[in-house]
């Protein structure tokens, strides 16, 4: 038995994975490398990754001793993470990614007793430059191995781009290679956290826990509008105008937010063929909550007219496929011997 760790910023997910790749079990905890970044100490880190993986380990009917090893991907691997393993440098793929895997066995950093294979994230090739040409600077920890996955699962055209909607969003430029050539990043998710719990315009867009699947062209065009001519600060008022001084209902003003982040994040299309030189006559993905692909699938189609096709990866247990195969196809070039617990690579 394997478990596969994705931790990322505000959560964690295990599973234990048997023989055959089959999921037997999973666990979620709300905890990620926020916490050690607001504490100043990996303690919570720890102890949450302890939880979700014994917690795995036991609705899966199993003891410790029945998992092997663990593989971890995600935020875990950077400087606020267990360890900080250095990036790889793009363009990466499965080769590279496998053969520069960090194996440790050590409780002080991973507080069970397991070796656990750390893959290492990737980061544009940017050489060396200084604070002015800082656009060309991105890196990703968790969403190499979600790609990796998704090019096991089917017979992608190449090159082609995908987009990861969660915390962050993500552009990966995929090169006909099926190597990760680069990324853009945003803030966006964590922008729209932000503006929810720390500004009045939070009391706008509350549905007192109601949810309600609302999508509308004219609202995405008017943010998109507003964002593209007053700016996105400006943009932000709108939804409190909505409130006091038009007859709109929550939801309305909450889709309306969510459009008006997407209409800024979108400039990264602009920056990726622009700046970084990434071709997005391609077809793209999104992965991502079904609202939010929607939302940015509009967008693209009318930004970028030529692109090939748009598909969106949104139920959970599929999003979570991605980041058990693409660990397990990483794994493949290695060997692990149960008796000495420890890892050789395939000849």
């Amino acid at each position: 038995m394997i478990g596969i760790i994705d931790c990322g910023t505000t959560n964690t997910r295990v599973y234990i994975v048997n023989e055959k790749g089959e999921v037997v079990s999973r666990s979620y905890k709300k905890v990620g490398v926020r916490d050690t970044s607001i504490s100043g100490s990996r303690e919570i880190l720890k102890a949450g990754i302890k939880e979700a993986f014994l917690d795995a380990v036991k609705q899966a009917n199993l003891t410790l001793k029945d998992i092997d090893y663990a593989v971890a991907s995600g935020m875990i691997t950077s400087e606020i993470g267990l360890i900080d393993v250095p990036h790889l440098i793009a363009p990466a793929g499965i080769a590279e990614l496998s053969k520069n895997v960090k194996v440790v066995h050590d409780e002080e950093i991973f507080p069970l007793d397991l070796p656990v294979v750390f893959i290492r994230g990737i980061k544009n090739n940017y050489g060396d430059i200084g604070v002015s040409d800082i656009r060309k600077i991105d890196f990703m920890r968790g969403e190499e191995t979600q790609v990796m996955g998704l090019l096991k699962n089917k017979e992608w055209k190449l090159p082609m781009n995908v987009i990861v909607l969660s915390s962050h969003t993500k552009l990966i430029h995929i090169n006909e290679k099926g190597q990760v050539e680069g990324s853009i990043t945003t803030i966006s998710g964590q922008i729209y956290e932000a503006i929810r719990k720390e500004t009045f315009i939070g009391s706008c867009i509350k549905s007192e826990g109601e949810e309600k699947e609302f999508f509308s062209k004219e609202i995405l065009q008017t943010a998109y509008d507003s964002v593209q001519s007053a700016g996105f600060l400006r943009t932000m008022l709108m939804p409190r105008f909505m409130q006091v001084l038009l007859d709109t209902e929550w939801y309305e003003r909450e889709f309306f937010t969510g459009a008006a982040i997407a209409a800024e994040d979108i400039r990264i299309l602009n920056e990726a063929q622009g700046y970084l030189g990434y071709s997005l006559d391609t077809d793209f993905i999104l992965i991502g909550q079904q609202s939010r692909c929607k939302i940015y699938e509009e967008l693209i189609r009318e930004k970028l007219p030529k692109s090939q096709s748009i598909q969106s990866i949104s139920d959970k247990e599929d999003v979570d496929a991605l980041v058990i195969e693409g660990a397990l196809e990483i794994l493949k070039e290695l060997n692990f011997d149960s008796k000495t617990r420890e890892f050789g690579r395939k000849n």
